[in-house]
């Protein structure tokens, strides 16, 4: 996973923003939208756990989830053998790991009190009570009963916090900085969850069988994306498509291509004097994907194209941490 950044005082965020704000509006956004992709990457594997498959598949598809969150070696050490209750503990409500929705949503949340001077009452209001509902929610033992349900809800909050932001919000830097961390993690997040599917071989990708279906369609409404896809392809679902809608349609909003369309413009209005690289950097990845095709990156293989795309998203993560988040160098 992209690494957690520490908050910082001092210098300038934007044209006028102390770092300090900016940062943690950054992370909260962050850690709100890391929250609710787990939540999907969890779900859409609980999903596909419910079709007929062999013990040493689940165990995969699990082994994935940890593997694709660079998870798999923490899990080890502190769990040892592999089982499903022990993995949704460690994703969900583990507190030593930092990418856990509950770590994720109380970090949201201390990010947000570090800066309600700056957010709206609502907005304030909406990661608070996720927390205390959180908490509540696991308490009384959603997560063993209905694990699905207990994600829905981790969902609907994400969805609640974006729209109050956006509805409530100023349009300034202090905006800017939140809509900036949110996609630059959906960014990461789209990837790593369509890689959950696609890392093992491209030659699967090439060879969909009649069951394969019901997996394809458990991706696509991990990401609220199965109308969406009938509604672009009209036809049966298909690998190739659903990375094609995933990865190059500009009207998917979690599709890579979205996602960076909104980094590059959100970028340009916190720029400041030292940012124009970072700018530059995030423009060449944004074109990447405007100017590819299905049939290209395909042809170069889809995982290859995938863990580069990770790469350069984080290299882009640590370059706005280090124009807008950190102290600059004297």
């Amino acid at each position: 996973m992209l690494k957690l950044a520490a908050n910082h005082t001092t210098e300038f965020g934007g044209r006028g923003m102390l770092s300090r704000t900016a940062d943690h509006l950054f992370w909260m956004a962050r850690y709100t939208e890391r929250a609710e992709n787990t939540a999907r990457m969890l779900d859409v594997n609980i999903q596909t756990q419910l079709l007929p498959q062999s013990a040493e598949s689940a165990e995969h598809g699990w082994r994935a989830v940890l593997g694709i969150s660079e998870l798999q070696p923490a899990f080890d050490a502190k769990y040892g053998l592999l089982s499903r209750k022990d993995v949704l503990d460690f994703m969900v409500r583990d507190p030593d790991n930092p990418s856990s929705i509950a770590s994720c949503l109380t970090q949201a949340r201390e990010n947000a009190r570090a800066v309600r001077g700056t957010l709206t009452t609502e907005v304030w209001e909406t990661q608070n009570t996720t927390w205390l509902e959180m908490n509540t929610l696991l308490s009384e033992g959603l997560l063993e009963r209905d694990p699905s349900e207990f994600f829905e809800w981790v969902k609907h909050r994400s969805h609640l916090s974006r729209g109050v932001t956006i509805g409530t919000m100023l349009k300034d830097e202090a905006f800017y900085f939140i809509r900036l961390g949110t996609f630059l993690e959906r960014a990461d997040n789209t990837a790593r969850l369509l890689d959950i599917k696609f890392h093992q071989t491209d030659r699967e990708l090439l060879s969909a069988t009649d069951m394969d279906f019901y997996h394809w369609a458990a991706v696509l409404r991990s990401v609220s994306a199965f109308e969406t896809y009938r509604k672009a392809y009209r036809d049966v679902i298909t690998p190739e498509r659903v990375a094609e809608l995933l990865i190059l349609r500009g009207d998917m909003p979690r599709s890579l291509i979205a996602c960076m369309s909104e980094v590059v413009n959100n970028l340009a209005q916190v720029r400041n004097d030292v940012s124009s690289e970072t700018e530059r950097f995030a423009g060449r990845l944004h074109a990447d994907l405007k100017f590819n095709s299905m049939e290209d990156i395909l042809r170069r293989g889809l995982h290859d194209y995938l863990t580069e795309f990770l790469e350069h998203v984080y290299e882009l993560g640590n370059r706005v941490s280090r124009d807008f988040l950190l102290p600059l160098a004297a």
